[in-house]
């Protein structure tokens, strides 16, 4: 299942995750626009630690796949930058609103695509219980008579 916040791909008419194990990483594009603009500046703030860090200070964590971790307590800074990158002011202000466009457009498709596959779920349950019927009717009804 897709989720609003999640990173993901449009290709051929359908959505999947950029990386399944990873719901939540940082697309091609943001990756790129984080290090051209923000690799001099804090990018990321870690609640825990009330410290700031630089794109290029945060860690990861090889043997679980985890990316832009806190190099001091391992929290998972990834929502934090994503906040960073879309209101970062070192960002071209075309390039931020592009960016946030993109976002919001993935967004709705991401909930569109989730309406209609419950919009579905519900058909399939209608199609389920009319079969159901017709099925029950068709066992309690003798057959006619061919004269």
């Amino acid at each position: 299942m897709i989720a609003p916040e999640d990173t993901f791909t449009f290709d051929r008419g359908r959505l999947s995750h950029l990386d399944c194990n990873r719901p939540r990483t940082l697309s091609p594009e943001e990756r790129v626009l984080l290090f051209r603009y923000c690799w001099d500046h804090a990018a990321a703030e870690c609640q825990g630690c009330a410290k700031g860090y630089r794109i290029t200070e945060l860690t990861s964590d090889l043997f679980s796949g985890r990316e832009l971790l806190c190099p001091r307590c391992r929290s998972n800074l990834i929502a934090s930058v994503r906040t960073h990158f879309y209101n970062c002011t070192t960002l071209p202000v075309a390039v931020r609103h592009r960016a946030r466009g993109v976002r919001e457009a993935a967004q709705r498709l991401v909930k569109q695509s989730q309406e209609f596959g419950d919009r579905a779920d519900v058909l399939m349950r209608e199609l389920e219980v009319a079969l159901r019927a017709l099925r029950e009717i068709a066992i309690l009804q003798p057959p006619l008579s061919r004269n």
